[in-house]
């Protein structure tokens, strides 16, 4: 099973410049998760609300032109169960979760707060990451397997941002924020791109473009496939795909040896 996360930064215009056709056709991906979407399935062009050969779901924030999820399961996939949000009205306005149950494992496709507006959306965010925690760790008591992927919009560790000194501290490279990524790896999750590639430096999935930063390769990594042991395992590859242009996120990609 192949599976493709990304943060795409308004589905629409990068469907309009034929940015996303990859993903669906030379990719050889099971599953394909997009975050900041920004747009409803009812907006969309068939060839991308429907596209031939899959399934979407979609979970589109209440705000028009914000947030927004799609997770797309390519036809004979078909999921156990799925459902919009985490089931919380506090969040769920925003369109920021998909969960999908593919048997196997619990799949959840999110897009985390950003948590860069102030003390208040800080909290809220903060808060956003414990719920997702519970809801995650509850399932690993009930046994079941979990992978977590999207844009948590943190970066975890220095060897995750392109100059830890400056932003010690900052929104998405705070303490606060990156405890949650302790959290999750004292809980038994694996952060499938270091398990894979260890150490390995400048290995990023955002870019400030208003800088400019991606030619130079000065970014940060906040983009994550996050999986339960049971799943490392089975685990064949993990990777990062920064030549993939069209937002100023870049996909990422896991593949599992698991029998669909």
């Amino acid at each position: 099973m192949r599976l493709i996360s990304w943060n795409i930064n308004g589905v629409r215009a990068v469907h309009k410049r034929g940015e996303l056709d990859w993903a669906f056709t030379t990719e050889d991906a099971d599953v394909v998760c997009l975050q900041e979407t920004k747009v409803s399935a009812e907006d969309l062009p068939r060839s991308l609300s429907h596209p031939e050969g899959w399934k979407s779901l979609y979970n589109p924030a209440e705000r028009k032109g914000y947030s927004g999820v799609a997770t797309y399961l390519r036809e004979d996939l078909a999921p156990a169960a799925w459902a919009p949000g985490l089931g919380l009205d506090r969040f769920d306005g925003e369109g920021r979760v998909i969960r999908c149950d593919l048997d196997a494992f619990v799949l959840y496709n999110i897009y985390f707060p950003n948590g860069g507006r102030g003390p208040e959306r800080l909290a809220f965010k903060l808060d956003f990451y414990d719920a997702v925690f519970d809801q995650l760790t509850a399932l690993v008591d009930q046994g079941r397997e979990v992978v977590l992927c999207g844009d948590v919009n943190c970066a975890h560790r220095d060897i995750d941002i392109h100059d830890p000194a400056r932003f010690a501290g900052h929104t998405g490279f705070s303490q606060k924020e990156r405890a949650f990524v302790d959290r999750l790896l004292d809980a038994g999750f694996v952060d499938s791109f270091r398990a894979e590639h260890g150490d390995l430096e400048r290995q990023f999935t955002w870019w400030d473009n208003y800088r400019n930063y991606r030619p130079k390769n000065d970014g940060w990594r906040i983009d994550y496939f996050f999986i339960t042991e049971g799943l490392e395992e089975v685990m064949v590859d993990a990777w990062i795909s920064p030549h993939i242009m069209g937002s100023d996120h870049c996909p990422i990609g896991l593949e599992l040896d698991i029998d669909l």
